[in-house]
């Protein structure tokens, strides 16, 4: 059920942004660009509107957009209950499981961080 309310309220909103895009471009590139400010998109200038801005909206858009939504819904994690066992990429780009990385009973340690 939540899979189907998912699709309908992502493809409701690529239906009503791919709408807009074609009956104000203008308008919702201004709107994208702003949205963009946000992740500092905007600040790589060999990065342009004119590489990514057009894909808003687009069946590639749709069905990464549903992946990642659908991907979540198996990766929640409650207080008390185990942890998900998520899936992560190496760095030779081989997909592993976090409990691959578990070794007897010691703890294991996630570290997030960014390089920029």
């Amino acid at each position: 059920l939540q899979k189907i309310l998912i699709l309908l309220h992502v493809t409701t909103c690529v239906v009503v942004g791919k709408t807009l895009m074609l009956l104000f471009p203008n308008a919702m590139k201004r709107h994208i660009l702003k949205q963009g400010e946000k992740s500092r998109m905007n600040e790589n200038p060999k990065f342009s509107y004119e590489n990514w801005g057009p894909t808003f909206f687009s069946f590639k858009y749709l069905l990464f957009v549903l992946k990642v939504k659908w991907k979540r819904l198996e990766d929640e994690a409650y207080e008390g209950c185990p942890a998900p066992n998520t899936p992560v990429v190496t760095f030779n780009g081989d997909i592993r499981h976090l409990f691959d990385f578990m070794q007897d009973n010691r703890p294991l340690i996630l570290n997030f961080g960014s390089c920029t």
